[in-house]
């Protein structure tokens, strides 16, 4: 039944012609025109629905004294027999199975819950440490800037002081310089 939505054992019960005779009548409505073309279009789509019956019927007349023939009947049906062991243990006991699946499947969903809240937590304490890591590298670049802004400042103040006495040396040594000279021309 495949394709019919159905599960495994469920039957389903077509009385299309129970309800056509209900609504039609005896026999006498029966052999009305129309009645029995639709009757065996009726007729035709439920026979289509079940499976054929080929695979349970005895060999043909031809075949009767073939062993191969009978031996294929017999395999048929002991493979029939199984299925119907098979379906017997299905019902009896297809619900626990079932329940067993689905308790396993919630403890696999229960694990891999915990597994993501472990792995989310790891992951927001990740983050955590590489936030404070940035902060604290932060502050140090703020400390080591304003660090670097004080010294180049100082360096250019130490560059201004050091031009300035270059200057008062300059100076000094000219006005030593022409002292010198008027000494020197004073001693000759």
């Amino acid at each position: 039944m495949a394709g019919t939505g159905l599960m495994a054992g469920e039957v389903v019960v077509d009385a299309q012609l129970y309800l056509f005779f209900f609504f039609f009548g005896t026999e006498s409505r029966y052999e009305a025109p129309g009645v029995q073309e639709a009757a065996a279009v009726l007729v035709e789509k439920e026979t289509c629905r079940y499976q054929p019956t080929m695979n349970y019927l005895t060999p043909s007349s031809g075949q009767k004294n073939g062993i191969t023939a009978w031996q294929e009947c017999v395999n048929n049906s002991m493979h029939q027999a199984v299925r119907i062991k098979n379906l017997k243990l299905m019902s009896q006991h297809g619900c626990n199975a079932w329940k067993v699946y689905n308790e396993n499947l919630v403890h696999m969903t229960e694990h891999a819950q915990k597994e993501l809240q472990k792995l989310r937590k790891h992951i927001k304490d990740l983050k955590w440490q590489r936030k404070n890591m940035q902060l604290t590298a932060g502050s140090k670049l703020r400390e080591m800037e304003s660090n670097w802004i004080s010294m180049v400042s100082k360096n250019y103040e130490i560059e201004q002081t050091i031009a300035q006495l270059e200057n008062e040396i300059y100076q000094i040594k000219q006005q030593h310089g022409e002292a010198n000279k008027e000494n020197i021309r004073q001693d000759f």
